[in-house]
C-alpha cells in the first residue's frame, strides 16, 4: 500500500471562494470541486474541461487536494499518486 509523505504540509485551511477560483473569474462551468490543502485554492476537478486543482499543483508544487463534494472527505497527493481517507 502507498503511503503519502507529504501529510506535514497540510493546513488548516479555509476555502477563498465558494467555487472554482479560475472558472469564476471566466465565468466558466466545473464538475466538483478540490480545496488545496496547503493554501486555501479552490479549483475543478479532472473531469472538468479547466482541471485547475491539477494547473494549481502543477504551478505551486502544493502536493494535497480535499474534496469539496458533500458527503466525501477523502484526500488526494499529486506527488504520492494516492488517495488519503
Amino acid at each position: 500500500m502507498a503511503a503519502c509523505t507529504h501529510l506535514k504540509q497540510i493546513h488548516n485551511v479555509t476555502p477563498r471562494t465558494k467555487g472554482c477560483e479560475e472558472c469564476l473569474k471566466t465565468g466558466d462551468t466545473w464538475v466538483h470541486l478540490r480545496l488545496c490543502l496547503t493554501c486555501g485554492h479552490v479549483g475543478c476537478c479532472d473531469s472538468s474541461k479547466n482541471k485547475h486543482a491539477t494547473k494549481h499543483f502543477h504551478a505551486t508544487q502544493h502536493p494535497i487536494v480535499r474534496s469539496l463534494q458533500p458527503g466525501e472527505d477523502w484526500m488526494w497527493c499529486y506527488v504520492d499518486d494516492v488517495v488519503l481517507e
